[in-house]
């Protein structure tokens, strides 16, 4: 998988990407990572890439012709997605799809925005990481890359891991524990010492469910609530008095 990026700070990019767990599939080959840029296509003495907005305002802004000449210059693989807040949510779904594709590019954007002619003309569409508002695109990029990055085979060591993680199936994931069995009188569930393994996957069944009940209800409403099956597996483990949550107060919209 490739993945390219456009930006006025490649140095920085360049410096997280070749870092951690993405930094050793790159070096490995196991993805391939291309910074750009963008200055590259300015014209000027000083390599202006921005400036004030027409109508007035505070701030300056990306201009089309530095943006539109670096990314023909360079003919990225497509889809080419413009980073910023008006943009598509990106989500789990997204990242694996893009996971199974040959690659995709992303163009951060700076100061008070970009053109609109490079949203609507130069990209392929734009992606949002969340409701809030960054100084550019550059850490919006980080998150994109490694979401995706890492559900491409032979970036993690153990792709079972990527089976069982929050959003996979709607769910946030299930709690972990670790040595020692008992911290500070904290002591882990049982069901995890019993080596009883399709109890162990029941409960972490369970726990996932209720764990989305009382933190994401949005997510289970996105998914339709739950099963009578899910229900059923809820008061067997204990989580019974989370199960209004999926419905309301009166159940009156049980599926």
């Amino acid at each position: 998988m490739r993945a390219e990026i456009f930006t006025i700070f490649p140095e920085l990019v360049s410096t997280w990407a070749g870092a951690s767990l993405i930094g050793k599939a790159w070096r490995s080959g196991a993805i391939d990572i291309v910074v750009h840029d963008l200055r590259a296509g300015a014209n000027d003495p000083r390599r202006s890439v921005d400036d004030s907005p027409f109508g007035g305002g505070a701030g300056m802004v990306l201009a089309p012709e530095p943006l539109f000449a670096a990314v023909e210059a360079a003919q990225p693989v497509r889809p080419l997605f413009l980073l910023g807040p008006g943009g598509r949510r990106f989500d789990q779904a997204m990242a694996r799809k893009l996971a199974a594709g040959p690659g995709f590019s992303l163009l951060c954007g700076r100061y008070e925005g970009v053109d609109e002619r490079v949203a609507g003309h130069l990209v392929d569409g734009e992606l949002s990481i969340g409701d809030f508002v960054l100084a550019g695109g550059e850490a919006a990029a980080a998150v994109v890359v490694e979401a995706v990055a890492r559900l491409v085979p032979g970036v993690m060591g153990n792709l079972a891991s990527t089976d069982e993680e929050s959003f996979t199936e709607g769910l946030l994931e299930y709690p972990q524990y670790t040595r020692p069995a008992e911290f500070r009188g904290w002591a882990v569930p049982e069901v995890l010492l019993s080596g009883h393994h399709s109890r162990v996957a029941e409960w972490r069944r369970a726990s996932a469910l209720a764990r989305t009940l009382e933190r994401r209800p949005d997510l289970i409403a996105a998914r339709g609530g739950i099963s009578a099956e899910e229900e059923v597996l809820l008061t067997q483990w204990g989580f019974d008095a989370l199960i209004s949550l999926s419905y309301g107060p009166d159940r009156s919209d049980r599926p």
